[in-house]
């Protein structure tokens, strides 16, 4: 799979690349709204899209409007309780080898491109135990720090954190790593925007002033 990334294996999907991809086959491995949106996106332009989602069922993790889309959608096949185990090609993708869970049956699909997106791990295992991290590793920040509205172990000062403050007064988090931001290049943006006005306001405080971290 890693030999052939960026030669038919991506993770993630841009829309300017389902055009390159016109009456070709694809492949989309994920069950959420990202993969939902992906694959309806790129069936305007391929034959054929074939979803790969480890789930039995599109419901669980899609919203219901994608999920009547997709179903309705004839170049669109949904292969449940399923995973892609192969990529296979010389130079560039060629096939990929999904296992039908169920059955544990092996079948090999051509494939011009895959898609992956199942989600990210964020890298912030250098900031455990100074920063608050979810179960999944991603960083807490405002009001996510209160423990039912309360100040606990995470948070020392008695005014509230500010929206994009981590545990750590005075460090602010914008963007992807950040626990329940939206995934997406312009809301980061906005995040980071947001953060420099919320900084400027963090030392601004009387008990800052002369502080410039």
């Amino acid at each position: 799979m890693e030999r052939l990334i960026g030669a038919g294996v991506f993770y993630g999907s841009s829309p300017s690349e389902a055009p390159l991809y016109r009456d070709g086959e694809v492949v989309v491995v994920g069950g959420a709204n990202s993969a939902g949106q992906a694959a309806l996106h790129l069936a305007e332009f391929a034959r054929r899209v074939t979803m790969v989602v480890r789930g039995d069922s599109l419901a669980k993790a899609m919203s219901r409007y994608l999920v009547e889309r997709i179903e309705a959608h004839g170049r669109i096949e949904v292969r449940t309780r399923s995973r892609v185990i192969a990529a296979r090609g010389a130079d560039r993708l060629e096939t990929v080898l999904v296992v039908d869970g169920g059955r544990e049956e092996e079948r090999e699909l051509p494939a011009d491109a895959l898609f992956i997106l199942i989600g990210g791990q964020p890298l912030t295992a250098g900031v455990e135990g100074w920063l608050r991290r979810d179960e999944r590793g991603f960083l807490m920040t405002g009001p996510d720090l209160l423990e039912d509205g309360r100040r606990g172990r995470w948070w020392p000062l008695e005014r509230d954190p500010m929206f994009l403050e981590s545990s750590e007064p005075g460090v602010f988090v914008a963007g992807d790593v950040r626990h329940g931001s939206i995934k997406r290049v312009a809301s980061a943006v906005g995040e980071g925007a947001m953060a420099i006005a919320l900084i400027h306001r963090f030392l601004s405080a009387p008990q800052n002033a002369g502080r410039c971290e």
